[in-house]
């Protein structure tokens, strides 16, 4: 099936403004059936189906990319944009990309964030001892497809794992795409160990060191690093849907977050639809890679990316192997 019969059947499409690889890149998101701007925090359902435990993801970075996407949570209708860095080096704010730690490239997983979830960062976890850290949960989706910025996933929930980011408390929950061939043998954080043997220690390992190479001490983690299963993730969202809730109808202190949305009735950042103009979509020529980047390994950018195309139909026919016990 080719992007455009995808795209025709998808739920939400996107608008891209601004040049990749730069502080003005914008990913906007609309409704397909009526092209109505919807936020990705707080238009698209938690829920894809509930009474089967299917999730909406919303996909920020896609698997061993480097560029660091994410939703904003402080611009109206809360784009994806490209998160930003000061450095020593850099003293205004420049765009910024996730180094690689080997041995990994890029992240492990498709990466993107719970919609309608919050985590409160007025509130702590009586789990972490930590405030939350004022996003929607984060989301790791280990399926073998990779994703594209802007794609909307039905997921379904194997566990979670308590990171401690810069003293905020950050959940990464685990999930996989619905859709996935392996998607009916996984269903906990024990599958996970079985179908993806050395994924969890992986996971882990990343999350601890991935700022290190930015001159950032390595993160740590509540409850001992260890995973915990579905049941304890499901009750983690549960926890954050309920805070944002608490955020889009005006109850919990905000902030700077934005609440603007097109759909929930009722709610103060309730927008009249017509009235939201997007950005315009351009020619998305992407933006030079910088010079500094080619220490990041990004000299040849083509080859990179083909290597990690035939690594990972390496790595799923591996994967699916190990998970059929052969």
């Amino acid at each position: 099936m080719s992007a455009e019969q995808e795209s025709r059947k998808a739920e939400y499409t996107v608008r891209k403004s601004g040049r990749p690889y730069t502080t003005d890149y914008r990913i906007h998101f609309v409704r397909a059936k009526d092209k109505v701007p919807v936020s990705p925090f707080h238009d698209i359902p938690l829920y894809h189906d509930k009474k089967k435990g299917v999730l909406n993801m919303v996909v920020e970075v896609p698997r061993w990319s480097n560029t660091k996407l994410e939703i904003s949570p402080n611009e109206r209708l809360n784009p994806i944009h490209q998160d930003t860095i000061t450095t020593h080096h850099h003293k205004d704010a420049t765009p910024r990309f996730v180094k690689n730690c080997f041995p990994y490239k890029g992240y492990l997983w498709n990466y993107g964030a719970l919609p309608q979830t919050w985590e409160d960062p007025g509130h702590t976890s009586p789990d972490t001892g930590a405030r939350g850290d004022n996003d929607p949960l984060d989301a790791c989706e280990i399926g073998r497809a990779i994703a594209r910025p802007g794609d909307v996933k039905q997921v379904k929930v194997l566990g979670v794992l308590a990171l401690l980011d810069e003293g905020a408390t950050d959940w990464k929950v685990l999930v996989i795409d619905v859709a996935d061939p392996l998607a009916g043998r996984v269903n906990d954080v024990e599958d996970v160990e079985r179908c993806f043997p050395g994924l969890l220690d992986a996971t882990r390992d990343w999350f601890r060191i991935y700022k290190v190479p930015d001159g950032l001490p390595a993160n740590e983690f509540a409850l001992g690093g260890r995973w915990k299963g579905r049941a304890y993730a499901e009750k983690v969202i549960a926890e954050c849907a309920g805070a944002w809730k608490r955020l889009v109808e005006g109850e919990a202190e905000r902030g700077d977050v934005a609440i603007d949305n097109t759909t929930l009735k009722g709610t103060p950042g309730k927008l009249d639809p017509s009235k939201v103009h997007l950005p315009r979509e351009e020619d998305l020529t992407p933006a030079p890679i910088k010079d500094d980047l080619e220490e990041w390994f990004y000299i040849d950018r083509e080859a990179l990316e083909d290597a990690a195309m035939s690594l990972d139909s390496t790595s799923d026919l591996r994967i699916a192997l190990d998970c059929n016990g052969a």
